[in-house]
């Protein structure tokens, strides 16, 4: 209790910058990799570089991704997403920073909100720059897969799923529909891919003109997301951290509560006096 009363306290004092990660959104239907109810991993996670040089890999990556599609377009903001959403109405948090790439932020009525892995529901032309609906790519996949039958046994946190390698075979990748012969690829940021500067550092000036910065449900592992922590603590910044278990930023962190968000972001909007947005 005392943890989440200096919770409240530094959020009530608004200019708040949120940092959200992947257990913000398990309670919509997606696995997370490190929390409480992580998913273990049955393959690497693809990289920038084999998606570009190894049409195998790309033929795998799409093939599983295809069919897990749908469980990140079919997912619905949670009672998190809804809280932090008040909470920016209220006034209280300025901008959502999230390593997320489901979009639930946005759909939850977020008004300001940094995507800084991407998004899945986005699909860009390497060659052309041609940016497309994942949902026109689905629907142009599944024209091109009539007859592709796989069973699906486990769904990854980045909406791909574990696949036998001889149902992959059979499925047969498309290019980009606008240039003809460009590769295309989720509008995501892959392991061993740079996150754009100027992201980054639309990242580094929130938080550098935050009073506090408030990390829900990342483990903070890569240093994509703790490089902000990091930059926070060192500028003098109160950091607080919500998640279900030890993150590695819990070092830099003023405060740390260990509970599932879904039941403590909306006490915390109760309490300082923000109600979900209207049409949410």
């Amino acid at each position: 209790m005392e943890s989440f009363d200096a919770l409240t306290s530094l959020v009530a004092g608004g200019g708040v910058v949120v940092l959200s990660g992947a257990g913000l959104s398990t309670e919509s239907g997606i696995p997370d990799y490190r929390g409480p109810s992580g998913v273990a991993r049955r393959h690497t996670p693809m990289t920038f570089q084999a998606f570009t040089r190894d049409p195998l890999a790309r033929r795998r990556y799409w093939a599983r991704s295809h069919l897990g599609w749908r469980l990140i377009a079919g997912a619905a903001p949670n009672a998190g997403h809804r809280a932090v959403a008040a909470l920016q109405h209220a006034g209280l948090v300025d901008t959502v920073i999230t390593q997320n790439v489901d979009g639930l932020h946005g759909a939850a009525g977020s008004p300001s909100v940094i995507e800084l892995h991407g998004r899945l529901d986005e699909v860009t032309c390497l060659d052309c720059g041609n940016l497309t609906s994942r949902e026109e790519l689905h629907r142009r996949l599944a024209e091109a897969n009539a007859d592709f039958v796989a069973r699906v046994a486990a769904v990854n946190p980045d909406g791909d799923v574990d696949l036998p390698d001889e149902q992959v075979a059979a499925f047969r990748p498309v290019d980009c529909g606008i240039c003809g012969t460009g590769m295309l690829k989720p509008d995501v940021v892959f392991f061993g891919e740079t996150v754009p500067p100027q992201r980054v550092s639309r990242c580094f000036a929130a938080v550098g003109q935050a009073r506090s910065l408030l990390v829900l449900g990342s483990s903070l592992t890569v240093m994509s997301g703790r490089r902000f922590v990091i930059r926070a603590a060192k500028q003098g910044i109160p950091v607080a951290i919500v998640n279900q278990g030890p993150t590695r930023g819990d070092g830099h962190a003023t405060v740390c509560v260990d509970a599932p968000l879904g039941a403590v972001l909306p006490q915390l909007a109760a309490r300082v006096g923000a109600g979900a947005p209207l049409g949410v």
